[in-house]
């Protein structure tokens, strides 16, 4: 229907309309011309009227010979049938003036749409190929009642307002700039809520035996050559050449890792190797497909590869799965598991997997949270376990993975030296549980709508003095909260009244508005209330840390209640 409304007021050449998550869209290549939101409204009312006709969806199955001549005035659909079809004869579809390629199933007609909506708009390269014809892509959404429509739209305001672009100017925390598109500058209230999650991580590695550490961004093209990447990856690298050598960034951390292993001999008795890098990390993404913190060219990963013997699988499993439920808990997040098994086309011997499979599944099942068999969409080195977790909002987002390699220690011809003395190859596990950190403050910053827990708050107290002649006293509080390891800052603007400071500061989700005044300073205390307007009370400033200290430690979701 968008289609047929999209040719029927462009004129243009349909290219792709699939369904994604959230709606779907239609790319068309127009000469000349772009979409405007302007055009959103005719393409609306050409959809209703389209909704009135009840045009039925007609299910053709075509000659390949016969298509190439009905889309010959389309190249782009010629492209598809020459490059795609293998077959003698594919399907068509037909709804009124519009016939297109589709596999189909489609409802019975038009009047079965109730609510139609076009979203938005923007411009992408065909199949992705910056070098192609540059296409205009419309997105739209449809339900079968209007009830649906209104219950979506609600959802979109609310996501509107927690976006996390949005609240990220609100609160200074970051920024992008066109001169290095793709990489974000964290300001520092942003930087501080980054190494926060950064350290809750490295506490945690130093309890469960990883090691951290740190290797080289820039890598010869012979070390991605050797791992595989250069094969499948190149496009997506930032590469450049010096003194006659092609060098890049390094798009992920596991070849490094697998020449730290290499460095010297290895001896059983040193596995399971658990390394963890934080280490900068670049991709070549698309200017059209970067979105905020979720699609960046410049990140940062929890990023651990875990060398180990095949036996040793299992219990390394299930140490990432009881890690991975340890942190999400704090964010109070749920999370789904899927085992991805082995797909048609894999690498290494078959017994290998099936083992390696087994393992895997018997963790999941020790590790007694509901998961689900996704047979076939493991990667072709290697099962693995994918994880996805619900936000406030009951998004669904794939953060975590754990996945076993077979194939970069043959690669790299990584071995260890077994008991009996013989060269045996370890297995690789690669785990992260932000994935992306960049990724994960976007999440956070929207699940919790900008309203920071305190351990990982940016704003955590502000000292605000009744008067100008408290203002010294307040810096003094200020200072000795600020040197006990917490983020605050301190009001001795005098234009407003003092209810109005608080107000502000709440707006500002401080956690913690410490008011002082001329009986706070006399008993070198504090007044302590929050951004939700409960009162504590008065408190010397050695216990207000002493608090604050035990709430930090807690990682508590609700420290306002609990102070």
């Amino acid at each position: 229907m968008l289609g047929e409304a999209m040719e029927r007021i462009y004129g243009g050449c349909l290219c792709y309309g699939p369904p994604i998550e959230g709606g779907f869209y239609y790319d068309m290549f127009i000469e000349n011309k772009g979409v405007s939101n302007f055009d959103f409204p005719v393409m609306e009312n050409l959809v209703k009227q389209i909704v009135k006709e009840k045009q039925p969806f007609e299910r053709l199955e075509v000659s390949k010979e016969d298509l190439l001549e009905m889309f010959k005035y389309n190249e782009f659909k010629v492209r598809i049938l020459n490059e795609k079809v293998t077959t003698p004869t594919t399907t068509i579809y037909r709804c009124g003036p519009l016939i297109d390629l589709c596999r189909g199933p489609h409802i019975r007609h038009t009047g079965k749409v109730k609510a139609f909506k076009v979203i938005k708009n923007s411009a992408t390269y065909w199949e992705g190929n910056s070098t192609a014809e540059t296409l205009q892509r419309v997105y739209g959404i449809s339900f079968s009642d209007n009830k649906q429509m209104k219950e979506w739209e609600k959802f979109q305001e609310e996501a509107a307002r927690r976006d996390h672009r949005k609240i990220g100017r609100e609160q200074e925390l970051f920024f992008f700039h066109e001169l290095s598109p793709g990489s974000c500058f964290f300001q520092p209230k942003g930087a501080h809520i980054y190494n926060t999650l950064i350290e809750f991580i490295k506490s945690e590695y130093r309890k469960r035996g990883f090691q951290e550490v740190v290797s080289p961004n820039i890598y010869n093209v012979k070390l991605w050559q050797t791992s595989g990447h250069w094969a499948h990856y190149a496009e997506n690298m930032f590469s450049f050449d010096v003194e006659k050598e092609t060098y890049a960034l390094k798009p992920m951390n596991c070849p490094g890792h697998c020449l730290m292993f290499d460095h010297r001999n290895r001896s059983w008795r040193e596995l399971p190797l658990r390394m963890a890098d934080f280490g900068v990390l670049h991709r070549n993404e698309l200017s059209g497909a970067l979105t905020g913190l979720t699609r960046v060219r410049r990140f940062q990963q929890d990023d651990a590869h875990i060398f180990c013997t095949t036996d040793q699988i299992g219990q390394e499993m299930m140490s990432s799965l009881d890690f991975l439920r340890h942190v999400y808990t704090v964010f109070g997040f749920t999370f789904h598991l899927r085992l991805s098994t082995r797909p048609e086309k894999y690498l290494g011997e078959l017994e290998m997997w099936e083992n390696a499979e087994k393992q895997l599944a018997d963790s999941l099942n020790s590790f007694g949270e509901p998961w689900t068999l996704n047979p076939g969409d493991g990667a072709f080195y290697g099962p693995k376990i994918d994880i996805t977790i619900s936000d406030a909002l009951k998004r669904q987002h794939q953060c975590a993975t754990i996945q076993l390699d077979f194939q970069l220690p043959i690669r790299f011809n990584l071995n260890f030296i077994s008991e009996s003395g013989e060269k045996k190859r370890p297995v690789i596990i690669h785990r992260a549980i932000f994935g992306s950190v960049e990724r994960m403050i976007a999440i956070l910053t929207e699940s919790f709508a900008g309203k920071w827990p305190f351990w990982l708050s940016p704003r955590q107290a502000i000292v605000i003095p009744v008067g100008p002649q408290f203002d010294e006293y307040s810096e003094k509080v200020k200072k000795e909260i600020y040197e006990a390891g917490f983020m605050c800052d301190v009001d001795v603007d005098h234009g407003d009244t003092l209810n109005k400071k608080i107000r502000n500061a709440q707006l500002a989700q401080y956690n913690f508005i410490l008011v002082v005044g001329d009986k706070e300073k006399t008993a070198n205390t504090v007044n302590v209330r929050t951004r939700d307007n409960n009162v504590h009370g008065e408190f010397s400033i050695e216990e207000t840390i002493q608090r604050l200290q035990k709430l930090k430690i807690s990682k508590t979701n609700n420290s306002e209640v609990e102070f």
